[in-house]
């Protein structure tokens, strides 16, 4: 019955210790506010009590419950609706470029790197709420595997469907990649754009180079920030196919240009992060999500109902039905 109500004026509920005051004070003074006729003896009259003098306390009542609902109705019961509407300040376009050669098959990271970089990746789409995200994957030859979309469910389809089938040409074209993920943002009008670049190598392949791409990643605006993934010393890759079509595993030297990696995210405004393992690469993504906020305004608006009307009228109600009582049936006891 009450639930969800409060009082703006909760100070003056303090007020409702004077009730049993009243009540103590009426008790006291009762008798000595009624009339008294004093004689010698009873004997002659038959006494019996009308059916008005047991009523004729109610009178109190009235005035003790219409006491009560003023105090109450001074407090301001009321209920409050609270609605709230958000509204994105500052929209953010990220494109993750991923590199799907067949290095990122090594087993360093577990069950392998192109594995646990799409369980990672796909939480930080599942992070990323009020973005706009697409993919870009790039091997000896890049391509846009998603374009940018707030539909979170196509793109960790999309990322879920990146394997390494031999569909583009082996090697490691970081500069295509880049490129190519430079150009899926630079007409966006988002307020700020981001490219995620993840490779485990050394730029090999493709007629671009690094270094142009980041110049023109720096002239759209488009901070990046690149991943060397890969542990430190050798790791367990390919390094040939065997007759039945799968791949022949042995250990190689883990290479990164790193220095390639760093210049570029410096050029552009982004970070470098290296990745050893899998906690490293979770917690590298986590940073990332941290950096990049989306500036969120969250309007509140209050909805109050007083319900203190009520409880006046009904105080006013007892009031006149003790003061109409007292002047017409109960006249003779006051």
């Amino acid at each position: 019955m009450f639930e969800g109500i409060y009082f703006a004026n909760p100070d003056y509920l303090w007020l409702l210790l004077s009730v049993p005051l009243v009540i103590c004070w009426h008790l006291f003074t009762r008798k000595r506010s009624q009339a008294a006729l004093k004689i010698s003896s009873l004997n002659g009259f038959h006494l019996k009590s009308s059916f008005l003098a047991r009523l004729q306390p109610f009178l109190f009542l009235f005035r003790i419950f219409s006491l009560a609902l003023i105090i109450f109705a001074l407090a301001r019961p009321q209920t409050m609706d609270v609605s709230t509407r958000t509204k994105t300040n500052k929209g953010i376009d990220i494109v993750m470029a991923i590199d799907v050669s067949s290095s990122m098959l090594a087993q360093d990271l577990k069950p392998n790197r192109l594995t646990a970089l799409k369980r990672v990746a796909s939480s930080f789409v599942d992070d990323r709420v009020s973005d706009r995200i697409g993919l870009v994957i790039y091997a000896g030859e890049s391509y846009t595997k998603t374009p940018i979309t707030s539909d979170r469910s196509i793109v960790k389809s999309a990322l879920a469907a990146i394997r390494f089938e031999g569909l583009i040409e082996d090697g490691t074209a970081i500069g295509m990649g880049l490129a190519t993920a430079v150009n899926r943002l630079k007409d966006s009008r988002a307020k700020s754009k981001v490219i995620i670049l993840l490779t485990d190598g050394v730029n090999n392949s493709g007629f671009i180079d690094p270094k142009i791409a980041s110049e023109l990643a720096v002239e759209y605006q488009i901070k990046t920030y690149t991943i060397g993934l890969g542990s430190n010393g050798r790791a367990r890759a390919p390094v040939g196919l065997l007759p039945n079509g799968k791949f022949q595993y042995g250990m190689t030297k883990v290479e990164i240009d790193e220095d390639l990696l760093k210049e570029i995210a410096e050029k552009t405004g982004g970070l470098y992060f290296r990745a050893t393992d899998n906690k490293k690469l979770e917690e590298i993504y986590g940073e990332i999500n941290k950096l990049e906020k989306t500036e969120i305004e969250e309007f509140k608006y209050y909805n109050y109902n007083e319900k203190f009307r009520p409880l006046v009228l009904l105080a006013l109600v007892l009031i006149l039905i003790e003061w109409f009582l007292k002047n017409t049936l109960f006249r003779s006891f006051i």
